[in-house]
């Protein structure tokens, strides 16, 4: 726990501040989803509102739930801050669909599962939630509404695998989720896998009860707890059935049972047993009948499938959804593959977890797998994927150092993924933008710092490989132990990372250290056996209970992670899954254990992070987790000793639930990020004290964070909402270092560099409409990012509004905010706009450009805003941003796209050039106000004039029309002539504007200097120009100078002096 000195310079400091750090001062600055879509995550369930099925419903593994008004093409988050983000289960009120039942905690209990935190009842359809409790249950796989009473509402609760608890089983509520009644219930390792209703009594349930246990090293499905049984009172009673009624004989595991919607009698179970089947019954659950033993047709893992519908209206085509989804047109007695997945070019993704048909249309249906959601209208014959849900499960995320950069991630039973933090492209990140580099379930990628085009990838069971992934060439390099009796023990998410001082040098884990020095083609092995070794935990190959599953995902006493340190030579730290940390500084001669010096940590505990410190030799941060035993304690600690004592920085207290990654800032120790399955917090303070990050950024699993090192951004790898980039955390970090700051009224942080990049257009199509994903992309332009702290500014402008006009003008004004640009000593633009409403960071876009001047027109119209002018030449410039009488400063660095080969003094020359086009510009556009300010006269005359006696004024009204018509016929020289038809016009005159326009064009687009082409346009211009403003000073030294006299001798002296216009030599 933190000290008490902690809590008293914590309270001191805010009480002494003018503003305590907060979310709402973050408001303005929220994380970027970059996605990718097009690699979905886990779909657990569906439902679909049966009036309206363009109304759907997709609740994921980790990724909250998801709704769709359009019938899958677009897709909107609604359950985005809510304890948790694991959708189990979802029941629409179909006779009043704006009542959604939402079970959280999947049912899916495989090694990377979430969990949940009870049940959840909205009334508005999504808007807002209400929790109904369950909380403890963590897991619930199915909720069925009652069809005549919604009131009443059944919840399945599979429960928790890590741990044995009483809070599983079936539950029940009678007056809409006020209070609940457990019903069914059998030990505290079992609970409710599945639940269905008969359509014609809703008195009548069958459910499946299911015992199983995981522990982090072994998985047992089966037992005593297990089995089927039947009510027909709504849960007052139960009957189990068991071999007596025709199920298997001895224990029984994981059960899925679908009945019959037409005809309710026929009730299917898939049952995992001694020998695993799927049986029927044709009376309505009173006896059963073994149809099927073929697990190729009904289903191989029945711990992570165990899933069968019937189609409403045929109650012989039976779906079975496992890696693939098989259907029976025969009653189950024999399967046929629905949809294919891998050697094809229309593939869907395997691994499927949810289903839904339509009650009347069996042709409807969508598929929900660990891919993402398909949706098919014909039965099956084709499929359309949803490529717009963005809820990938990462577990790891790492960057390059391109220009633009890319984030870098493995993704659960996705493999591993390239895509760019953003694009100099218009529009979004698309899914198109991202590569896939390696197949497998992803974890760890490794950029090679040499040449980001390789690297090192890493899927379950320690499969290491070498990519390309411009090409595909990649190749294993997995470790090998050169004694072959010795088995070599990979987590499945084992540990890889490079070392930080030699490009060539990387690290991997097994329940060794192994290091080579050639980019992975050898390997040394430079430590002992580092993990407790302890035989009880080494019998992953029986792991599965009644159907084994020895898939590796059990692996234990194993190596989670590496870390190098940046500051110190051949100086490691080593943290395993079953709670182990040692350290060496010779490069793996000697190790040091530490794992005794971390108080209240539990014995084996997972260690899935240590990160070094970038500043301080023997200074790191631990992360420790123990959910995988049924402890949702977060752990963090702090050494700066080498491990001798450890400071722990983040308990309960502190955050919601368990810990899961850190990272600190590398120039700001004070700054912190953390990340929890919960979500993502931030602490100022080195870790006394954290604030959860709930602007712009949902509830959801953060697995790992980096910090860009040269464009300061924070980068979130979630499990389960994909990639999110939280741009330039130099805002936080300047308050991080001076929480004085906040005390400030207005402060401008030093801003990123800011490119003058080309953009083109999206690759493949242009217009993607809706259903196309679009990640968010950085905005275009120099970003500079401002606090600001308003005090009692709106109390006292309403005062300045009150004053007289000579005071209120003395009185420093609050009410707008303006930004200046210098280039050295030279002003060259002003922006200004309203004070922002809201204290906090905000954020402001140059668009790199020089004040310009305001192009030529016809009509008379004053704007406020200074216009823009040419685009600045790289270089540094000042910023001074002002707010009533409070001034910061800061420096920004511009720099050219550096995809382009620009040559310095080409681009120096096309700079003058365009600010001498741009002279041109304003002497055009004086001449043309004038012009335009003289017909307005004349209008205002011939007015006057139509108000008197038209009569006795014939000969002035005559006069004036002439004088507009000259006007006009000047103006046409500038502008062209006025063409009135309708339709789409072309003059075929080429105006001053034009040759003004042409000339910029061409001179704006070179990047190699001036070519003859530009110097003839510029010509042109020049000479059209001075033609026009001939003729324009001739009118009025002439025409304009009688007409005036006339007009005056009538007492009409509404006159503006006349200007002479030249071009300047």
């Amino acid at each position: 726990m933190k000290n008490i000195l902690s809590l008293l310079i914590i309270i001191f400091s805010l009480n002494s501040s003018a503003q305590e750090f907060s979310m709402e001062l973050l408001k303005n600055k929220t994380p970027r989803n970059i996605g990718p879509g097009g690699m979905s995550g886990r779909v657990t369930s569906i439902d679909v509102v049966h009036s309206n099925p363009d109304i759907m419903f997709s609740g994921t593994a980790s990724g909250g739930l998801w709704k769709s008004t359009s019938g899958g093409i677009k897709w909107t988050p609604i359950f985005e801050n809510e304890a948790t983000a694991s959708i189990g289960a979802i029941a629409i009120q179909q006779s009043n669909p704006s009542v959604i039942w939402v079970g959280t905690g999947e049912g899916n209990p495989r090694n990377s599962l979430n969990g949940g935190y009870g049940i959840y009842k909205s009334l508005d359809g999504g808007k807002n939630w209400l929790l109904m409790g369950l909380e403890k249950t963590r897991h619930i796989h199915r909720v069925i509404i009652h069809p005549t009473n919604p009131d009443i509402v059944y919840a399945a609760a599979i429960g928790s695998p890590w741990g044995e608890h009483k809070e599983r089983g079936v539950y029940k509520t009678i007056n809409g989720g006020e209070t609940w009644t457990k019903i069914l219930y059998t030990n505290p390792k079992s609970g409710a896998a599945d639940l269905v209703m008969d359509p014609q009594n809703p008195n009548k349930l069958v459910a499946a009860m299911w015992e199983h246990k995981r522990d982090p090293w072994f998985f047992s499905s089966g037992g005593e707890g297990s089995g089927m049984y039947i009510t027909y009172d709504g849960g007052e009673t139960w009957k189990q059935k068991t071999s007596e009624e025709g199920l298997p004989d001895g224990e029984l595991g994981r059960i899925g049972i679908a009945i019959a919607q037409n005809k309710p009698e026929i009730i299917y179970a898939l049952i995992e047993a001694n020998k695993n089947g799927l049986y029927k019954s044709m009376d309505g659950g009173d006896t059963w009948k073994l149809v099927s033993e073929n697990m190729d047709e009904i289903g191989n893992r029945p711990f992570y499938y165990a899933e069968i519908y019937v189609d409403p209206q045929n109650e012989n085509r039976l779906f079975s959804i496992f890696t693939y989804v098989n259907v029976s047109e025969d009653g189950g007695k024999s399967f046929n593959q629905l949809m294919p997945a891998y050697g094809v070019s229309n593939g869907i993704h395997p691994d499927h977890h949810a289903w839904w048909i339509h009650p009347t249309n069996g042709n409807f249906m969508v598929d929900g797998n660990d891919g993402g959601m398909n949706i098919t209208k014909d039965g099956g014959s084709t499929w359309r994927f949803i490529g717009n849900l963005p809820v990938a499960q990462f577990y790891h995320i790492n960057v390059d150092n391109e220009i633009p950069y890319n984030v870098y991630g493995g993704m659960q039973d996705n493999g591993s993924w390239r895509g760019p933090a953003y694009i100099w492209r218009s529009q979004g990140i698309r899914n198109s933008y991202w590569q896939e580099i390696s197949f497998g379930d992803g974890f760890d990628v490794i950029p090679d710092k040499d040449d980001s085009r390789y690297g090192w990838t890493m899927s379950q069971q320690g499969f290491v490989s070498r990519y390309d992934w411009k090409t595909g060439n990649n190749y294993s390099v997995r470790p090998t132990h050169p004694e072959p009796e010795i088995n070599l023990r990979f987590n499945w998410n084992a540990a890889i990372n490079i070392d930080p001082n030699e490009n060539n040098t990387i690290y991997f884990g097994s329940q060794f250290v192994h290091k080579s020095t050639d980019k992975g083609e050898t390997w040394s092995i430079i430590s002992s056996d580092l993990t407790t070794n302890n035989p009880e935990k080494l019998n992953q190959h029986n792991s599965g209970g009644l159907t084994m599953d020895a898939t590796g995902a059990e692996n234990h006493c194993t190596i989670l992670v590496i870390e190098p340190s940046e500051v110190e030579t051949d100086m490691l730290w080593v943290g395993t899954d079953d709670g182990r940390i040692h350290y060496t500084q010779n490069g793996g001669q000697d190790w040091t254990e530490v794992t005794k010096n971390i108080k209240g940590l539990p014995k084996g505990s997972w260690i899935p992070q240590i990160k070094a410190s970038k500043n301080v030799k023997g200074e790191a941060l631990l992360v420790a987790n123990d959910y995988r035993r049924f402890n949702f304690t977060p752990y963090v600690y702090r050494t700066n000793n080498y491990g001798k004592t450890w400071d722990r920085i983040v308990d309960g207290s502190d955050v919601t639930s368990y810990a899961l990654s850190i990272i600190e800032d590398p120039e700001e120790p004070n700054l912190l990020f953390l990340g929890t399955d919960d979500g993502l917090y931030i602490s100022i303070d080195k870790g006394d004290k954290w604030t959860k990050w709930t602007k712009g950024f949902p509830t959801v699993s953060v697995k790992d964070l980096i910090i860009h090192p040269r464009e300061h951004d924070l980068i979130i790898g979630t499990f389960g909402r994909a990639a999110w980039v939280l741009d330039d955390i130099r805002p936080l970090r300047a308050i991080a270092k001076n929480k004085d700051l906040l005390k400030e009224k207005i402060h401008l942080f030093t801003p990123p560099t800011a490119y003058q990049a080309a953009y083109q257009q999206p690759t493949g199509s242009r217009f993607g409409g809706d259903a196309l994903f679009n990640g968010e992309n950085r905005g275009s332009g120099a970003k500079f990012s401002f606090y600001l702290y308003r005090e009692e500014v709106a109390k006292e402008e309403e005062e300045v509004k009150k004053l007289e006009p000579e005071v209120k003008n003395s009185k420093i004004k609050w009410d707008s905010i303006q930004l200046k640009i210098y280039d050295g000593d030279r002003l060259i633009r002003t922006l200004k706009k309203k004070t922002p409403k809201e204290n906090g960071i905000h954020t402001w876009t140059w668009y790199m450009d020089e004040k310009g001047t305001q192009s030529p027109s016809k009509k008379l119209k004053e704007s406020k805003r200074e216009p823009s002018g040419v685009s600045v030449l790289p270089g540094n410039y000042t910023t001074v941003l002002s707010y009533g009488d409070q001034v910061s400063k800061t420096r920004i660095t511009i720099e050219n796209d550096p995809r382009i080969t620009r040559n310095q003094e080409a681009s120096l020359e096309i700079y003058e050039v365009l600010k001498e086009m741009e002279d041109l510009k304003k002497v055009t556009a004086n001449a043309v106000k004038q012009l335009a300010e003289s017909k307005k006269i004349v209008s205002k005359f011939l007015d006057r004039l139509t108000e008197k006696n038209k009569g006795d004024y014939a000969e002035n009204v005559e006069k004036c029309n002439k004088i507009k018509e000259k006007i006009d016929a000047i103006l046409a020289l500038y502008f062209g002539k006025e063409d009135t038809r309708q339709g789409i016009t072309n003059t075929p005159e080429v105006s001053v504007i034009d040759r003004y326009r042409t000339a910029s064009y061409y001179i704006g687009t070179r990047q190699n200097g001036m070519t003859e082409t530009e110097h003839i346009l510029l010509k042109q211009a020049k000479e059209a120009l001075s033609e026009a403003l001939k003729s324009t000073n001739l009118f009025f030294e002439t025409e304009w100078v009688d007409f005036k006299l006339k007009m005056e001798n009538i007492k009409f002296t509404d006159f503006e002096t006349i200007k002479t216009f030249k071009i300047n030599k």
